[in-house]
This record gives C-alpha cells, sequence and structure tokens, in this order.
C-alpha cells in the first residue's frame, strides 16, 4: 500500500460543499492501494501510521507519536498516489488497484484506525471515489511517503 502522510495543525475534506472530515492537529494521510495488496498491509500500514514518531518533544525532536500527541488522523483514499509519469505526459494509474479492491483496503484501514486510535472521533474520512476538496495547514512542513510491502 503507497500512503503520503502530512503533519498538520488541521486539516479537512469536503465534498459538494459539505464538510465530510475534519481534524485539528493531527495527521492527513492519502491511502493507495496496489494490485497486490492485501489487508494485512492495511493493518500494518495502520500500526506504522499510530506509531510514527512525527511530532516535536519538549527538546524539539520528532519522538512523538499521533498518539502521543492525542492528535486526529484524517485518512482520504487517492489512487493518484499510484501515477507513473514516466512516459508522455499523461499519467498512468494502471498501478493502482481496482475500484473495489482499493474501496475494500481503504475501508479495512479506517476500521482498523477507528478500532485502535482512541476517543472517537479522533478518526475522520474523505469519501471513495469522490470529487474531494482537500484542506490543510501543513505543520513544519512535515510529509512522508509510505510504502508498506
Amino acid at each position: 500500500m503507497l500512503a503520503l502522510l502530512q503533519r498538520v495543525a488541521q486539516a479537512r475534506v469536503d465534498v459538494d460543499g459539505q464538510t465530510v472530515g475534519a481534524i485539528g492537529a493531527g495527521l492527513l494521510v492519502f491511502v493507495c492501494a496496489e494490485p497486490a495488496d492485501t489487508e494485512a498491509q492495511a493493518l500494518r500500514l495502520v500500526d506504522k501510521l499510530l506509531k510514527l514518531r512525527v511530532f516535536s518533544d519538549d527538546a524539539g525532536k520528532m519522538n512523538r507519536s499521533v498518539v502521543d500527541v492525542g492528535g486526529g488522523l484524517l485518512i482520504v483514499s487517492q489512487f493518484t498516489l499510484a501515477a507513473d509519469a514516466s512516459s508522455g505526459n499523461r499519467p498512468s494509474f494502471t498501478g493502482a488497484a481496482p475500484a473495489e479492491q482499493g474501496r475494500r483496503l481503504y475501508e479495512a484501514v479506517l476500521a482498523e484506525a477507528r478500532k485502535r486510535h482512541t476517543p472517537a472521533g479522533q478518526v475522520q474520512a474523505g469519501v471513495f471515489g469522490a470529487d474531494m476538496q482537500v484542506s490543510l495547514v501543513n505543520a513544519g512542513p512535515v510529509t512522508i511517503p509510505l510504502r508498506i510491502a
């Protein structure tokens, strides 16, 4: 699975002019399934998201996780993470999983994150397959690409 996470001061996702997910400080995570991905990789992705130390401690070192700081997670599906623009000027998205597999794995990530990251409401989401407008204030900035094999 592919993911791109951004440490944010705040973030939200709007669909058709309505906010469908919003967090304060935490992680905005864009997620893309690839054809060979499984639910085990979705679970490992959540484990990585919850443990990755990208928030500053008292000494200013990135040494705290989203769990440690009580931050939110805003998880958004984004098949374009699998884009291949190596030839020509139009990216190919054949590296992304088919829509139904992508939906299933995205929902697995959401379910596991909601189960493990409490209290309720700490995990927000976009709408799979929707035309979304994502707004964020990147804190740092900190942006980290992840590939979970």
